[in-house]
């Protein structure tokens, strides 16, 4: 009994691990209102080495449509405006000397879909991941009922591990609902 709490609790374990990493991806997906995560996958040349943009700036929101990016040393602004239009985020930085001026863009009806299907994409494959842990959790289920463990017991294990997948696709699907009225609304 106690490897069978062993692989539920393991298995509860990763299936958490996906969805914070889903959470993790959605913060990713812009829905409209400017937000520092926005400027998370940008890396500035910090004295020749690639540096997270939050690690050499201050990044505020001071509206919903503009995100300020204030340089620690001023030298660092030219590097930083260069970096977010490597970055390809769709954004104009904007220098005034002392810091960046991003204005976001209000989002088109298109690029909305865009942004639902792209977020759909994320949910599909955190579903994947939640699969793959149910499969690993069956398979060591199998191998303890190889190596002795009762057949009832195993059978309820594996009752076990399909409700805790169920629940977990059922998180990832409000996650999704949620995402997705986030972007539709305009």
């Amino acid at each position: 009994m106690e490897e069978i709490e062993f692989i539920l609790d393991s298995t509860a374990e990763a299936m958490n691990g996906t969805i914070a990493h889903l959470e993790k991806e959605f913060l990713n997906i812009r829905a409209g209102k400017a937000t520092p995560q926005m400027l998370g996958g940008v890396f500035v040349d910090y004295y020749g080495s690639q540096t997270p943009l939050s690690q050499v700036a201050n990044i505020n929101t001071p509206d919903a449509r503009t995100i300020t990016v204030t340089p620690w040393e001023k030298a660092m602004l030219q590097p930083i405006e260069k970096a977010i239009m490597i970055a390809n985020l769709g954004f104009n930085p904007m220098n005034n000397g002392d810091n960046i001026i991003i204005s976001v863009p209000p989002l088109t009806e298109e690029r909305r879909r865009d942004l639902v299907k792209q977020a759909k994409a994320e949910a599909e494959d955190a579903k994947i991941g939640i699969r793959n842990s149910r499969k690993d959790a069956n398979t060591e289920i199998k191998k303890l009922e190889k190596e002795g463990t009762s057949e009832d017991i195993c059978k309820t294990a594996e009752d076990d591990v399909q409700k805790l997948t169920d629940s977990y696709i059922k998180k990832i699907d409000d996650h999704l609902a949620i995402k997705e009225a986030e972007i539709m609304k305009v």
